[in-house]
């Protein structure tokens, strides 16, 4: 098992807990990480850009002088490829960038993360955010009570938990996110990672 201190939001500790071995023990697989990896960035992108080809360009209906007898090489129309104002040749148009990456693929390289976050001690586990209303002086506090508040900071709450996303959201270098968004991309971009007890169990849970 692997073990980590859970802290209160003072930043005191509470006690030493044990964190699953396959979970947050593994020795990391960076191959299956990148690979993931650059699947969900590419998944993210949104694919929309799009050129117009010489057949959608407006004009060059005419041909701009005859064929022979000018000294000048042939041309058919003003909106060809080597015009300026023509078209593109070969340029993107909208379409998907996503890739497919089966699960075991996606858990292994979420539990490698994890993992590697553990073992560069950048895993930070909170026992409770305790945040009865919206306090965004209260998540700085928390953060330097933690010592990570000079660091990019991935947050991850409870889904249900709407006091604490809207603490973190407004802060700089500071991402927030629920449970259910964690991906091996999220966890991973980062200085620090931030999380509950009831998400490190959750975490367990699903991945192990």
């Amino acid at each position: 098992m692997s073990k980590i201190e859970i802290q209160n939001a003072e930043g005191k500790k509470v006690k030493t807990t044990e964190l699953s071995s396959s979970v947050f023990g593994i020795e990391p697989n960076i191959p299956v990480t990148h690979q993931v990896i650059v699947c969900q960035q590419a998944s993210l992108r949104q694919g929309t850009h799009s050129t117009k080809g010489r057949s959608e360009v407006s004009g060059g209906g005419a041909k701009p002088w005859r064929q022979k007898g000018t000294g000048r090489a042939r041309q058919g129309s003003i909106r060809a490829v080597q015009w300026v104002g023509g078209g593109v040749p070969f340029g993107p148009k909208p379409h998907s960038h996503a890739r497919r990456t089966n699960n075991k693929e996606v858990k292994l390289a979420m539990r490698s993360v994890l993992s590697g976050k553990l073992a560069d001690s950048e895993l930070f586990v909170v026992d409770d955010y305790g945040f009865e209303k919206p306090s965004t002086k209260q998540a700085v506090a928390l953060l330097k009570a933690f010592g990570i508040d000079d660091k990019r900071v991935t947050v991850v709450v409870p889904d249900e938990d709407v006091n604490t996303y809207l603490s973190f959201r407004n802060l700089n270098r500071v991402r927030v996110i629920g449970v259910g968004e964690a991906t091996a991309h999220n966890l991973i971009d980062n200085g620090a990672l931030l999380m509950s007890a009831d998400v490190a169990t959750k975490l367990e849970e699903v991945l192990a």
